[in-house]
């Protein structure tokens, strides 16, 4: 097989796939809307504390992991959808396992906004 040129277009192209996913991720996925909601939150009440750039990069980093996450989620929850229709204990199990990961770092997310943010909040009272 002949591998293809490097084409900066082509690169390029490759983003319009990529904010398309993510069109499809807002629209198609509740969770997701719930997660950007409380990431705006997040946000303003991160410029409300003026957190740290090192605070600032953690939850930036939870943010991430969160909706990386969510997106792989619904993914293989698509997927598994298209390769077998019918109800599957095996399917199932991978569904299941697929959203314990978001499970996984929503909760992570949430300890490092507890600890980023729990002691500013404890401070003004």
């Amino acid at each position: 097989m002949k591998q293809e040129k490097f084409s900066i277009a082509k690169r390029l192209k490759s983003f319009t796939y990529a904010f398309n996913g993510l069109r499809i991720l807002f629209r198609e996925e509740h969770n997701s809307r719930i997660h950007l909601f409380t990431t705006v939150c997040v946000i303003v009440v991160g410029a409300l504390f003026r957190i740290s750039l090192l605070e600032w990069v953690a939850v930036a980093f939870a943010i991430g992991m969160v909706f990386a996450g969510e997106i792989f989620n619904s993914a293989i929850e698509d997927l598994s959808d298209v390769v077998c229709p019918e109800r599957d204990d095996r399917i199932k199990k991978v569904k299941d396992m697929s959203a314990a990961g978001v499970l996984v770092n929503a909760i992570a997310a949430l300890a490092i906004g507890l600890i980023i943010f729990l002691p500013k909040i404890i401070a003004l009272f």
